[in-house]
Formats: structure tokens, sequence, C-alpha cells
């Protein structure tokens, strides 16, 4: 008797989002939590509209009166409302967490943020901004790190995705662009400037967060001396290589091909070894920002 064993991808998906559910939850709140004191700290304090909810909010106060966090519950809330009809319930479900901890968070950091205000002021708004930004990206990083988001501007790209096909970091550039350029006629050109500062800083050190810093360089080497690259990196790299069998794209001719990971402070003496053993030797060389399993990397100097 022959048993059929189906893969079934839904099922490994789940198994993913419930390992370590409460730690993550856990870093889901810390990182509301910053996300809401950078707000009321800086950009509500300051008029910093730089796009999503929060910029909204401080456009919306500054028209009509109305305060920037209850601005954030009602828009959240219809938003969220919104997402289990256009979305559906599943995903509906998974923005919901974030979205409802966002504006309480900027309730609960608003009395913070005004005693930290009075008593720890920055004399330059650079600065607040610079420090706005660093912010906001590690805590924007370690709450997509960990699978979640803050609903709002999220989920209205999410729906512009699904209904008007446009592709969601288009959507997102379109929308943020919108946000900032209004809260530019509203509060002035510096506004503009200083929202696209916080908006690049926070977009780096997210990816930062998310990939980490690259310490290492990924080599695709092709090569007229294989043997000697080769035993060059198992003897001087104490590391594994891999052999990759190709064909030419234009001539059609079988050869081989070298990859292998090398420590970015290796990175310079490993190329120009190379060049030394074969001065037409062939190179592609990316950032690498993780190593997982095979053959560990020797933490012995490679020269």
């Amino acid at each position: 008797m022959v048993i059929i064993m189906f893969f079934n991808a839904s099922k490994i998906i789940e198994a993913v989002k419930e390992k370590n559910r409460i730690p993550r939850i856990l870093v889901l709140l810390v990182g509301t939590f910053i996300l809401g004191l950078a707000y009321n700290m800086y950009l509500k304090a300051n008029n910093l509209v730089t796009g999503g909810v929060s910029g909204l909010s401080i456009i919306c106060q500054k028209f009509f009166g109305l305060d920037a966090s209850i601005f954030i519950y009602i828009f959240t809330f219809i938003i969220l409302i919104i997402s289990f009809f256009t979305l559906g319930t599943k995903e509906g479900l998974k923005g919901s967490l974030g979205a409802i901890l966002y504006p309480v968070m900027v309730s609960v950091t608003s009395p913070l943020a005004n005693y930290l205000n009075a008593h720890y002021v920055l004399d330059n708004l650079l600065i607040e901004v610079l420090v706005a930004s660093l912010l906001m990206g590690f805590a924007s990083g370690i709450i997509y790190k960990v699978g979640y988001s803050t609903g709002g501007n999220d989920t209205i790209v999410q729906i512009i995705n699904k209904y008007a096909k446009i592709p969601m970091g288009k959507a997102t550039f379109i929308s943020n662009v919108v946000i900032i350029l209004l809260g530019g006629a509203i509060f002035g050109i510096n506004n503009v400037v200083y929202a696209i500062i916080i908006v690049a800083i926070e977009s780096m050190v997210v990816d930062k967060i998310l990939l980490g810093i690259s310490d290492s360089k990924q080599f695709f080497i092709h090569t007229k001396e294989l043997s000697k690259v080769r035993e060059l990196i198992i003897e001087k790299l104490n590391t594994g290589v891999t052999v990759i069998e190709t064909t030419g794209g234009f001539t059609h001719k079988k050869n081989k091909m070298l990859m292998c990971v090398v420590a970015t402070k290796d990175y310079y003496l490993f190329k120009e070894a190379v060049l030394e053993i074969d001065p037409e030797a062939f190179f592609v060389i990316n950032d690498c920002y993780e190593v997982s399993g095979g053959v560990k990397r020797s933490t012995t100097p490679f020269i």
C-alpha cells in the first residue's frame, strides 16, 4: 500500500505564525509604545507631517481643531471595519491587533511625552527630526520583523492594491507623497524637507532591522584556475565552497563556477588573491545578510 503525503503550505505558514506568539506580541507592544512616544514628542509637537494616519491626524487638527489622537482612533477604527469587508475576515484580523494598539499607545504616551518635552528639551529641530527618524525606524522595524503592522495606511495600501491593481510599494509612495505635500502646503516647505528626511532615515533603519547589517559577501567566481581558487577558499578561509555547473548563454559551453561566502573584513584581500591566481577571473559579488546551516565560517582571519 502506497501512502501519498501532500505538502500543505497553509499549515506551514500557520505554524510559523503560532511560533513564539507571546514574545512577538510583547515586541509589538514595545514597538507601538515607541511609535506613540515618537509621534507625541516630535511629530505632533512640531507639526511634522510624514504621511500615513499620523500625518493626516496633524492636518485634521490644524483644519478642524479635532485632537490628533482622537482622529487616529476614529480613522483607524473606520479603516479596520472597512478592511473586514474589502480584504476579508482573515486579513482584517491579521492587522487588527496592531491597529488597536497604536492609537492606545498614542494616548498612553501623551503624558510621558509632555513631561519629557518639558524637562528634556532639544534646542535644535533637526536633532529632533533625526531622533524621531531613528525611534520610528527602530519601532517599525521590530514590528514588521515579528510579522505585525500598525494598520492604518498599511491597510489602505492593501485595499488600493487589491482593487486598483497598483503595486503596494507604489501605492505607499503615492499616498505618502500626497499627504506630505498637503502638509507642506499647510505648514510650509520646511515641513516637506523634514518629512523627507524622516521617511528616508526611517526606511533605512527599517531595512537594517529586517535584513541586518551585511557582515559577509557572497562571491560567484568564474575562473580558469578553479582548483587553485577552491583550495584557497578551503585552506585560507576554512569554509565551504559550492561548485556550480554552468552553461554559457551565448557559447553554450559547459563550465563550472564557485560560490562561497566571505567575511566583509576579508573581502578585499580575498578578491585580490583570486585575481593573483587568475587575472581574468569573473566575479559577481553580493551583500550577504545571513548565513545559516552548512559549514560554519572560521573566525580565523583570512591573512
